[in-house]
C-alpha cells in the first residue's frame, strides 16, 4: 500500500474541493494515484448525487448575468436544500458559471444544459453539479433559466429571493437618454414589488377571462343583494370586476407603485414623450425562488423521538 502524505491529500483536497478524509481515502484507495483519486471522488459522488435525489431543495438562489453591452441577460434558479447552503461562496461561485455556460452555449433546455460543456472545463455540467452535490453535501437542482436580448432593465432582491427581466420596445431617442435607466429600473421593481401575471390586456387568453367571468356570475348569483337585478346591471357588475382583474394582474394596467396617480403604461409613456421617443413593454420574467416547490415541513417531536430510539 502506499504511503499517503499529508501534501498528498492537501493537494488532492484543494483540486476537488472535498473533505479531507473523503480525499485521503479515495487516495489510499487509489494507491496514491492521483487521476484514480480524482475518479474515485468523483464516482462516489454520483452515488451520493443519487441518495439526495429525492430530497427537497426549495432553497437556492435566483441570479442574473448581464453581458458587457446590456443587450443580453440570462436569469437561472438554481436550488439547495439549505438557506445556509446558498449562501455558501462555493455555491455562488457554482451558479455564476453555469450563467456564463448559459450564455455561451445557449441551451434550449435544462436538459440541454445538463449535458453541454462547463465553462472553462472538458465537463460536462451534469458532471460539475454533480462534483458540487458531493461537495457541499445537499441535493443541487438547475431549476429553469431564461436567456433575454433587446433593450432590458434586470432586479434581484433580497441577494436572490427573487430575479426580474423586463424588456422593452423603445426607440433610440428613448433608450440612449440618460434618464432611461431609471424609468426601466423602476419597472422592474414594479414586477419583483406586484408580482403581476401578465404584460398587458392582450396577454390574457380569452379562456381565462371567461373562467373569470364565470367564476364572477356564481358570486353574484349567491349574493341575495345582486342576485335578482336586472342582466344589464350583472353585466355591468361583471365587466367592472374584470376590469379589476386587469388592473390587478396586467403589468400595463397596474397602478405604479411610486406614483399612484398613474398607471405603469402611462407612466412610461409619459417617460417616452419626455425622451423625444417611445417606451412600450414587450415582456417580462420574473422567478421567485422555490415558488411552487412543496417545502419540507420538519416535525421537531418526530425528530427527537427518532434520535431517542437510536
Amino acid at each position: 500500500m502506499a504511503n499517503i502524505t499529508a501534501k498528498q491529500v492537501s493537494e488532492l483536497r484543494a483540486k476537488t474541493g472535498c473533505g479531507m478524509m473523503d480525499c485521503k481515502k479515495a487516495l489510499v484507495e487509489a494507491n496514491g494515484d492521483f487521476d484514480e483519486a480524482i475518479k474515485i471522488l468523483r464516482e462516489r459522488g454520483l452515488s451520493v448525487a443519487a441518495k439526495k435525489a429525492d430530497r427537497i431543495a426549495a432553497e437556492g438562489i435566483v441570479d442574473i448575468l448581464v453581458t458587457e453591452d446590456g443587450r443580453t441577460a440570462v436569469m437561472a434558479e438554481i436550488n439547495t436544500e439549505s438557506d445556509f447552503v446558498a449562501k455558501n461562496e462555493q455555491f455562488r461561485e457554482f451558479v455564476s458559471d453555469v450563467l456564463k455556460t448559459i450564455l455561451e452555449t445557449r441551451p434550449a433546455s435544462v436538459e440541454e444544459l445538463l449535458e453541454s460543456s462547463f465553462t472553462g472545463t472538458d465537463k460536462k455540467v451534469q458532471e460539475v453539479l454533480t462534483e458540487q452535490i458531493f461537495k457541499i453535501g445537499e441535493k443541487i437542482s438547475i431549476r429553469r433559466f431564461v436567456v433575454v436580448e433587446g433593450v432590458l432593465s434586470t432586479y434581484i432582491h433580497g441577494k436572490g429571493t427573487t430575479g426580474v427581466i423586463v424588456k422593452f420596445d423603445a426607440d433610440e431617442a428613448a433608450a440612449c437618454n440618460p434618464g432611461f435607466p431609471e424609468v426601466a429600473k423602476n419597472v422592474a421593481l414594479q414586477v419583483a414589488a406586484m408580482n403581476c401575471i401578465y404584460v398587458n390586456r392582450a396577454a390574457v387568453p380569452d379562456s381565462v377571462i371567461e373562467e373569470e367571468k364565470e367564476i364572477l356570475r356564481t358570486q353574484i348569483a349567491n349574493d341575495p343583494k345582486s342576485a335578482n337585478k336586472p342582466a344589464e346591471i350583472i353585466d355591468k357588475m361583471v365587466n367592472g370586476r374584470v376590469n379589476k382583474y386587469y388592473e390587478t394582474n396586467c403589468l400595463e394596467d397596474q397602478i405604479d407603485v411610486k406614483d399612484d396617480s398613474v398607471t405603469v403604461g402611462k407612466y412610461l409613456d409619459n417617460a417616452g414623450k419626455e425622451f423625444g421617443g417611445s417606451i412600450k413593454l414587450n415582456q417580462f420574467y420574473r422567478y421567485e425562488k422555490g415558488e411552487g416547490i412543496e417545502k419540507r415541513v420538519d416535525n421537531l417531536d418526530e425528530e427527537v423521538a427518532k434520535m431517542l430510539n437510536k
